[in-house]
């Protein structure tokens, strides 16, 4: 399905009847990343998957969104399709827009699986090679370098940047570095709708600590809230063991 919602064409997937749900997936993946669990969900909710935009087939911001817009937009999203309250799942990235929209409000219950939103600790080598991009940046806007500055910055790009911000259009790599640098804290302090925290438990990407931070962070406020580990698994834990995911979330809802 597609429908426009602020100016931008959005592609999403919606099917069954009752409570409704919102999926939203990680960087770099589409709504169809949660065909296991919109299947199992769809038997007793109206499940909506849509492609976040920037990504599947749909349209990339306008601008470089931090996540306060895109959770302004979700909210937009929501209206458009007259979803109230409905259960956020957010994997990632899409856990990040589920926090800002929990935090106001807009969610009646909220489910983070291996969730973004805690600022990441860098260690000197990441501050290295970000310095040593910038510097190289500077010195190729010398007019000798001018006509192979493309080339080389794409070069030095590709091996210090990360996977996702590689793969990522111009404007969308702006997004990733604005998003990425965002602390949520402050976001789950404002959350009070029961919480569920799923995480793999050799998640690399966002490891475990940030899970036990952001359930920390809840039971300080008195939410009620539980974190769930699924041990041996990485960062994709709602894949590798889709069918007790699934089953939680159920259990859940």
């Amino acid at each position: 399905m597609k429908t426009i919602v602020d100016g931008l064409e959005i592609s999403y997937r919606e099917e069954g009847e009752g409570s409704p749900v919102l999926l939203l997936h990680g960087w770099g993946c589409n709504g169809g990343h949660w065909d296991p669990v919109f299947a199992a969900l769809k038997e007793n909710h109206r499940v909506v998957a849509p492609d976040i935009p920037g990504f599947g087939e749909s349209e990339e911001p306008p601008n470089t969104w931090g996540t306060k817009e895109y959770a302004l937009f979700f909210e937009h999203f929501m209206r458009t399709l007259k979803m109230e309250q409905p259960v956020v799942i957010g994997h990632s990235n899409g856990g990040r827009i589920g926090i800002v929209l929990a935090a106001k409000g807009r969610a009646g219950k909220l489910i983070l699986t291996d969730s973004a939103g805690i600022k990441p600790k860098r260690d000197v080598s990441y501050y290295a090679k970000i310095y040593s991009y910038k510097a190289m940046k500077k010195a190729l806007s010398l007019p000798v370098f001018r006509e192979k500055k493309a080339g080389i910055l794409e070069k030095r790009r590709g091996k210090a940047g990360s996977a996702d911000y590689n793969a990522a259009s111009e404007g969308m790599r702006r997004i990733l570095s604005t998003v990425v640098n965002e602390d949520l804290t402050p976001y789950l302090q404002q959350i009070r709708v029961s919480t569920l925290l799923v995480w793999g438990s050799e998640d690399t990407a966002t490891p475990l600590s940030d899970g036990e931070q952001m359930e920390a962070i809840l039971k300080q406020n008195k939410v009620d809230c539980a974190l769930i580990v699924f041990n041996g698994r990485g960062h994709y834990a709602f894949l590798e063991e889709r069918q007790r995911f699934i089953s939680i979330c159920q259990a859940f809802i």
